[in-house]
């Protein structure tokens, strides 16, 4: 069996280099310790030098893909400040491999949720704001063809994400039965609702608390969350805008060329 180790160098030349084969040779396709071991490795290297943690995204927040990839469960990788686009901005397709986009809801925490036992009512306590997001998710895996194992070690299959500079408060807004619709060049491509992600994205956030707290690494004030897509994700070509509308929070959009 190949290491860890050699497992996590291998997914951080593929950023260069291109996408690499399923991690066969050292990951079982549902060994979550192993999987998150390995994108461990690859954050701790990528904090020495320099990177800055701003946040968790949830992923496989659907229940038809957890059972795509035989799974009961979401996954979570570490958003850095370096995979943030602007609001309106540009992403650089130089800058990826094989990347398609989803909208998302999005929290920036206003406080601390450093308990395992967080609920979604606790989260909801400690939200500062909510977003309108869009998440650009992209694999080092060719072909997409990805277990729980490759795409958790694969840091959650993420890229880069946007946030609608307008966050919302909270309280008032109906986050559940929120409709989104995401656009590509003016057209509709992916229908989706707040209730996609994990029944509500307070429950996704809940989850992300939970998990992270009992690994000893808590949610803290200023963090970002990305709930989970709240409906199918599209794949990208150069040149394409890409705006996402979720009813109560707005929009937000990018242009996925050199800018």
């Amino acid at each position: 069996m190949v290491s860890h180790e050699e497992l996590a160098q291998r997914l951080r030349e593929a950023y260069a280099g291109g996408p690499v084969p399923p991690l066969r040779d050292g990951l079982d396709p549902v060994d979550a310790a192993g999987a998150y071991a390995v994108q461990t490795l690859n954050t701790r290297l990528w904090e020495s030098q320099g990177r800055r943690i701003v946040g968790r995204k949830a992923g496989l927040t659907a229940k038809a893909v957890q059972t795509q990839l035989g799974v009961d469960q979401p996954d979570f990788g570490v958003l850095f400040d370096d995979m943030r686009v602007a609001d309106g901005g540009f992403l650089d397709p130089a800058k990826c491999l094989q990347p398609k986009a989803e909208a998302e809801i999005a929290f920036v925490l206003a406080a601390d949720l450093p308990s395992p036992t967080t609920t979604a009512d606790e989260v909801a306590a400690a939200v500062g704001s909510v977003h309108a997001a869009i998440e650009i998710v992209d694999s080092r895996i060719a072909e997409w063809k990805i277990t729980f194992a490759d795409t958790v070690a694969d840091n959650g299959s993420s890229a880069f994400f946007v946030l609608a500079g307008d966050g919302k408060p909270l309280p008032g807004l109906d986050i559940w039965t929120a409709g989104m619709v995401m656009q590509i060049n003016g057209a509709a491509v992916s229908l989706g609702v707040g209730a996609a992600a994990l029944g509500h994205p307070l429950n996704a956030a809940a989850w992300l608390a939970q998990t992270l707290a009992a690994r000893g690494e808590p949610l803290k004030a200023g963090d970002v969350l990305l709930a989970g897509a709240l409906g199918p994700m599209v794949a990208l070509n150069p040149g394409d805008r890409v705006e996402a509308f979720v009813g109560g929070l707005g929009s937000c959009s990018f242009t996925y060329a050199k800018g």
